[in-house]
């Protein structure tokens, strides 16, 4: 009789902490269910936010070719696109083509130094100068790049030439009297699929020789 009662004591001092256990256990559980279902709500208010600040708009002002051009573009929008898409009238010099800064095409200078338009943010370009092909001359006053152009036909489908004058321009102006190994290293960054290039160092040549 004693050995029952000191068993059901026995089991009466443990009862206490199988329930704190117990009940530990339980909120742990629902912790870790409640935690699976707030996680995935905030990762969705978190992208939902940072969307929402992708969409939103900012005002520019691009200095493009001497002219303030005022322009609302996203915060992710590229100077490339900007300019031939959100201007009015569009600036189209600069073409679209690999849209990665590897083809040259859509050259730009940007306080006179040559950059790939489609890399650079409009944002990024508000405080600078910025200069496209139709900058350095117009069909009736051609710069000197564009007239040795024309006299060594050094185009064909003319799709990179803006992009191969806008890089020469910048180059000869800086290299009074280059080789031709010279012309062809600063033309590495701009290709042209139709194969042109022996013209391109000609017309490039000629400008360095009429300058000297």
């Amino acid at each position: 009789m004693n050995d029952d009662n000191d068993n059901e004591k026995r089991e009466g001092r443990h009862d206490p902490s199988r329930r704190r256990f117990l009940k530990g256990v339980g909120i742990a559980g629902a912790g870790a269910t409640l935690a699976d279902k707030l996680w995935p709500a905030a990762e969705a208010k978190e992208e939902q936010t940072a969307n929402h600040a992708l969409s939103g708009t900012v005002n520019l002002s691009l200095q493009v070719n001497g002219q303030k051009r005022a322009v609302k573009v996203e915060p992710r929008t590229t100077l490339l696109n900007a300019l031939r898409n959100h201007l009015e009238p569009a600036v189209t010099g600069p073409k679209l083509v690999c849209d990665m800064g590897t083809c040259g095409a859509c050259t730009v200078l940007l306080d006179g130094k040559p950059v790939y338009s489609c890399l650079v943010l409009a944002v990024d370009a508000a405080d600078k100068k910025i200069t496209t092909v139709e900058g350095l001359g117009t069909p009736t006053s051609l710069n000197a790049v564009q007239s040795a152009f024309v006299d060594k036909d050094a185009l064909m489908c003319g799709f990179c030439t803006p992009g191969f004058v806008t890089t020469l321009s910048a180059y000869l102006k800086q290299h009074k009297n280059p080789s031709l190994a010279e012309v062809r290293e600063a033309c590495k960054g701009n290709f042209c699929r139709c194969g042109t290039y022996p013209r391109v160092f000609e017309a490039a040549l000629k400008t360095a020789e009429l300058k000297s």
